[in-house]
């Protein structure tokens, strides 16, 4: 199903990728391992759910490298850096990066699993958020130039009469267009749209 989640092993370690699957796999999660940061970009999704465990030194393109690209994304699944006992430095610059967690080889089965599942609930809160986002920009996209006009002042809080004199139309043109502005926006109150553009503003 293309909407379950997934874990994604990046590892060039084919011991170390086995491993991981088994583990995964043995408490009901999806997986799907590469050999290369290249490798995994090159069937890069960002519609798909789940979470990265990442090895953080490989040849070619390392661990840090495939988060920085990652990063130019607006959606990408959280990051689980593995690490030895060597690159724990590496790995507190990747945690700095945003990285979600990193687990020192060799790796408790319980942490990592544990590392994981968070990993998982947070890339789903992520989507939930991206979804009603893309949902409000949708809203905003239908307004008209001039309902967009009065939807900055109205925010600002500048009275109906003010807006009316600034657009230099009349009072209830600028009544109209409010209406309209609440309506396509979906907001009941004042209070509900000025959260709707700040959130917006965010995106």
């Amino acid at each position: 199903m293309k909407n379950e989640p997934a874990v994604f092993i990046v590892d060039d370690n084919q011991e170390v990728r086995e491993a991981l699957q088994l583990l995964m796999e043995s408490v009901g999660l999806k997986v799907q391992s590469f050999s290369s940061a290249p490798e995994f970009l090159d069937q890069f999704d960002s519609s798909l759910p789940g979470c990265l465990v990442l090895d953080v030194r490989m040849p070619g393109m390392s661990g840090l490298d495939l988060q920085a690209k990652l990063a130019e994304e607006p959606l990408h699944p959280p990051v689980i850096i593995i690490t030895g006992h060597g690159d724990v430095p590496m790995a507190v610059k990747a945690v700095q990066n945003g990285a979600l967690d990193f687990i020192e080889k060799p790796f408790n089965d319980q942490a990592l699993l544990d590392s994981v599942h968070r990993a998982l609930e947070q890339d789903s809160q992520q989507r939930g958020e991206a979804t009603i986002l893309a949902d409000l920009r949708a809203r905003y996209d239908r307004l008209t130039p001039r309902e967009r006009e009065v939807l900055e002042r109205v925010v600002a809080g500048k009275r109906n009469k003010v807006i009316a004199s600034e657009m230099h139309v009349s009072q209830s043109t600028v009544e109209a267009h409010r209406a309209k502005v609440m309506e396509k926006m979906e907001a009941n109150t004042l209070s509900d749209l000025m959260r709707m553009t700040i959130s917006l503003e965010d995106y």
